[in-house]
């Protein structure tokens, strides 16, 4: 719902009414472009959303720097007096999505219960709708003022608009974003960034709250190798690699010690102060160093989605992927292979992470465990005193008068590590209003993804009026 003073509210229910169905259109179609990555194939739907934008009446530019691996971009213009542009981003792959446990089929894109279900739909197809119909939104109003959107100032922009929708975010963005940063960084250069993962209602204690992602963890991947000796499976020896790769395993899996970050610290006290003494209290001793009286809390303050994702903004942590190991059932491998995917708060360094894992696998241990880093991405944190999280914040408020917008950390990673190399403060604002029994968090890479019609209904005006404010 728009109220008075909000720029949404210049226009008509019925238009937005069109535009939601629209969006929801735009959405169904992308999901049903399957760019599961590895290997990505996202040219396909770039090539989609470059004839969309051409259809508006626009000049969007598409790359394809590697086979397959596609990207497209286009620029709205305002007048120029409002300083460099804001950037709508975001990525056009998805991970893999085996059939077996979905009520729908991931890329049929149905709509059923109120709900679009198909992989994509939150991560990150739904945003990549939601921008296209602000991109409507705009290019209809220069229109209607005999203006070609393509070449003239959007009435009322004093910034530029640019849309930015990438490949390979998700195998850390590389034939993407990243390579737009080194070939194409004009597709990117902005005062800051919207992104994925941030302004999406989570209700606690019956509040409302819409955590917006000012920073994100970094990651480091590393291939362990663990060697042993080779042998006949009859005559079992301790020197299995199989066994010895268990034993690292079980040591990895131990979480650490929780680490309260500053974003992290802010988080939790600006919630606390939100809710009830009882629950308030609960909530400070989440950041408590012991991790008994951490997690004593989250079990009593929320559903398990929810603690997992505290427990992994309040610690660096290793989850196990990838174990390979052994030739034929009656021969005792010697050489197994651990792949492990590490999440680092702001704060620890690659070195420090390596040492880490180290000290977990033991001195008994390490003569026989090969350390290999296969990829590292910093965590990125943008600035709370940016004008831009203040429109964001108060834009959520205007929208839903019970909204309490919270400055947050993403879990994951997402392209804002290559945005940052380019100086653009890039924040996690997808907005979207969800039934408070929605399980947002287990929609992310899970089985069942689906985004709510009436979560994007309201998201829409939302991120109009973002863009509007910000750039008006």
């Amino acid at each position: 719902m728009t109220g008075p003073g909000l720029p949404s509210s210049a226009v008509p229910p019925e238009t937005w009414a069109r535009a939601h169905d629209e969006l929801v259109e735009d959405l169904r179609a992308l999901i049903r472009i399957p760019t599961v990555n590895p290997p990505g194939d996202e040219i396909r739907a770039a090539r989609h959303v470059h004839d969309l934008l051409v259809d508006l009446g626009l000049r969007p530019e598409l790359v394809e720097p590697f086979p397959g691996r596609g990207s497209v971009a286009c620029r709205l213009r305002g007048d120029g007096s409002g300083g460099a542009p804001l950037l709508l981003l975001s990525h056009l792959d998805v991970v893999p999505a085996p059939a077996e446990g979905w009520t729908h089929d991931p890329f049929a894109a149905d709509v059923a219960d109120g709900y679009v279900w198909g992989r994509g739909a939150v991560d990150m197809k739904g945003m990549v709708a939601l921008e296209l119909g602000v991109i409507r939104r705009l290019v209809a109003e220069a229109r209607a003022a005999g203006r070609d959107p393509a070449a003239d100032p959007i009435p009322g922009l004093r910034r530029d608009v640019l849309f930015a929708s990438t490949a390979d975010e998700e195998t850390g963005g590389h034939a993407g974003a990243g390579w737009l940063v080194e070939h194409r960084p004009d597709w990117l250069r902005a005062d800051a960034a919207l992104n994925e993962a941030g302004g999406v209602s989570m209700t606690v204690a019956g509040r409302t709250f819409y955590p917006i992602g000012v920073a994100e963890k970094g990651y480091a991947v590393y291939r362990l190798t663990v060697r042993g000796a080779w042998g006949h499976a009859s005559m079992p020896r301790p020197e299995n690699a199989a066994v010895r790769a268990a034993a690292v395993i079980a040591r990895l899996a131990e979480p650490g010690r929780p680490r309260l970050t500053p974003v992290m610290e802010r988080f939790l006290a600006a919630a606390a102060d939100e809710l009830p003494a009882p629950t308030a209290a609960l909530v400070r001793r989440i950041a408590d160093p012991d991790p008994a009286t951490s997690q004593a809390a989250l079990e009593q303050l929320c559903a398990e989605p929810y603690r997992r994702a505290a427990r992994a903004l309040l610690r660096d942590s290793i989850s196990v992927g990838v174990v390979a190991a052994g030739v034929k059932y009656n021969v005792i491998p010697g050489i197994a292979t651990v792949e492990i995917d590490c999440r680092v708060l702001p704060g620890t360094s690659e070195e420090q992470m390596r040492a880490e894992i180290e000290r977990r696998v033991g001195p008994d241990l390490a003569p026989h465990v090969e350390v290999e880093l296969l990829g590292f991405g910093e965590p990125v944190e943008a600035p709370l005193d940016h004008p831009l999280y203040a429109v964001m914040a108060g834009t959520l408020r205007d929208h839903d008068p019970d909204a309490i917008p919270l400055p947050a950390m993403a879990p994951f990673a997402t392209d804002a590590k290559h945005t940052v190399r380019l100086g653009v403060p890039t924040y996690g604002f997808s907005p979207l209003r969800n039934d408070p029994r929605e399980t947002w968090l287990e929609r992310f890479h899970g089985v069942d993804e689906r985004v709510g019609l009436d979560a994007l209904r309201f998201g829409l005006p939302v991120l109009y009026d973002v863009v509007r404010r910000y750039c008006g």
